[in-house]
């Protein structure tokens, strides 16, 4: 009984060192006396010689690596620190075994962290705190990132970077003062710039309205101006019609005169016969009140009619 309680016991501790386990977002690596294997495993239950191979999870999800406090001497010699920058990064599952024998489990330390660090002196190396600490301060992240695909590229191609955020260097205390006060006065400097804008927009808008009030003016003269030309235009030609119908009807009148006194006169140039002088005076005589008597009489009559007769003769 006691043998094979014991027989169990070694089978228990061999099936705990054989049997392992490998992470879902992991690929499990393997070495047998030091040397790694070339062959890896997905997540699950695997197994292994005992005493034999060690094994290790490699992630192969997207992970964050956080650098911090690094230092970084500006070109002027000042001593600035940036507290973190974090690379969001991914090792490709089809380069895990290549990256692991070139550069172990720690891979990210030599790519990622020392890198982080060199790229970060470098630059602040060659510019100014001012550059550094605002001027180029949003180019950094860039510059990062393209200085590790670049490596990646040529060295370890299995690494993707995904993205780079870094926050604001930590700068001395004097020196951050003297930013602060900076900041201010850009900022009251922008406050009277604004005020400036908005007075100089509005008097600008006030301009423009007077400018509109006065053309609105102008238009309503002009339109005031054309409404009595218009209105004395159509005055004169209404006189003038006025004028020309009086004309018209004044020359009517005179020609209606004038051919009434034109039939008049060919009326009584048609009486003038001889004898309508003799009745006329015929009649003349007998409207008389005077009475002639005597032998003379009859002959007077006669040159009176001989007279009248030749005077209408000669006037025709």
């Amino acid at each position: 009984m006691k043998p094979l309680l014991i027989s169990l016991a070694i089978c228990a501790i061999l099936m705990g060192l054989t049997i392992h386990q490998v992470e879902e977002g992991h690929v499990g690596v393997y070495w047998r006396g030091g040397a790694l294997l070339n062959r890896t495993t997905g997540p699950g239950f695997h197994l292994k010689l005992p005493l034999l191979d060690n094994f290790e999870n490699v992630q192969v999800t997207v992970q964050t690596d956080k650098v911090t406090d690094i230092p970084c001497g500006t070109s002027g010699g000042v001593m600035i620190k940036i507290e973190r920058v974090e690379v969001v990064n991914r090792l490709k599952e089809a380069y895990v075994y290549e990256t692991i024998k070139n550069y172990t489990t720690h891979y990210d330390k030599i790519w990622i962290f020392d890198k982080i660090h060199h790229e970060i002196n470098q630059f602040c190396s060659k510019h100014t705190l001012q550059e550094v600490y605002i001027d180029l301060f949003h180019t950094v992240d860039d510059r990062l990132q393209q200085a590790l695909e670049d490596s990646f590229k040529r060295w370890a191609p299995g690494i993707e970077i995904v993205a780079i955020r870094i926050t604001k260097p930590r700068i001395p205390a004097a020196i951050l003062k003297q930013y602060e006060e900076m900041e201010a006065q850009k900022a009251q400097l922008l406050v009277s710039i604004q005020a400036q804008k908005v007075a100089e927009k509005e008097a600008e808008t006030e301009k423009k309205r007077a400018i509109i009030e006065a053309e609105k003016l102008a238009q309503v003269s002009n339109i005031t101006v054309a409404m009595q030309l218009n209105q004395e235009e159509g005055i004169k030609k209404v006189k003038a019609i006025q004028d020309e119908i009086l004309l018209n009807h004044e020359r009517a009148l005179t020609d209606s005169h004038f051919y009434k006194l034109q039939k008049a006169a060919e009326a009584n140039k048609a009486l003038m016969t001889e004898e309508y002088l003799k009745v006329e005076m015929i009649r003349a005589i007998g409207n008389t009140t005077k009475v002639y008597f005597g032998p003379s009489v009859n002959a007077m009559y006669l040159e009176f009619l001989d007279l009248a007769m030749s005077k209408s003769l000669s006037t025709k």
